[in-house]
């Protein structure tokens, strides 16, 4: 497998921002977003469990409906496609054992061979101290997926937008995802930057090195 040079990968990076404006006149391509859609179920998780949705929306009259619980962004209605990050609300043992299922599908085993490994995640995730605040630890991992979807589209060439100023239970109650069991976490705009987009051009603000990183 050929990898990218570091030049290459930083220099995408560099490229990233936060896109405020979008250009409603460009459309990310089919063989495009399915890359990305891919990347989104490549994106790891604590033990493998994946305890999220990704609902991608690109119908124009959803976004508008989404728009006034978003603080009437425009970039919910400009970008090419939106991407609602939902976790799976209280993790069960039926979750974990879909999970477990899936496994012993995929690596040719057997979900009598893999009792111990489910036992453990069900007794921290389920029924441990973790379970307390699976949500929380759920949204954490949501957060991993957000962030290997901005630098695969980066190094696609596709700008994003996180979107945190969003109204989680009013998303919820649009699409549908309270009676499902999921609940908004986050969204991320994806498309191609406006040529009018002022924050293009502006220095990336990033603290040095220094101050962030320690070899120990």
């Amino acid at each position: 497998m050929n990898h990218i040079t570091t030049t290459d990968l930083l220099e995408h990076l560099k490229w990233r921002y936060a896109t405020k404006q979008f250009d409603p006149s460009k459309t990310i391509s089919s063989e495009i977003w399915t890359a990305l859609e891919d990347a989104l179920v490549l994106s790891p998780s604590s033990y493998g469990l994946q305890p999220w949705k990704f609902l991608v929306v690109t119908s124009p009259e959803i976004k508008e409906q989404l728009k006034p619980f978003s603080w009437n962004q425009s970039q919910v209605t400009d970008c090419s496609h939106y991407v609602v990050f939902t976790i799976k609300k209280n993790l069960t043992a039926e979750h974990v054992d879909h999970f477990i299922a899936r496994t012993a599908e995929l690596r040719k085993g057997t979900v009598d061979a893999m009792a111990g490994y489910r036992n453990l995640i069900v007794s921290d995730v389920v029924h441990g101290a973790r379970s307390f605040n699976v949500n929380d630890w759920s949204t954490r991992q949501v957060y991993i997926a957000l962030g290997n979807f901005m630098t695969s589209a980066a190094l696609l060439g596709v700008d994003t937008c996180p979107m945190e100023g969003i109204e989680p239970v009013n998303y919820d109650n649009l699409l549908g995802l309270t009676a499902k069991g999921f609940t908004t976490v986050v969204a991320c705009a994806a498309g191609y930057r406006s040529e009018e987009d002022k924050y293009a051009s502006l220095a990336k603000v990033r603290f040095l090195k220094s101050e962030v990183l320690e070899t120990l």
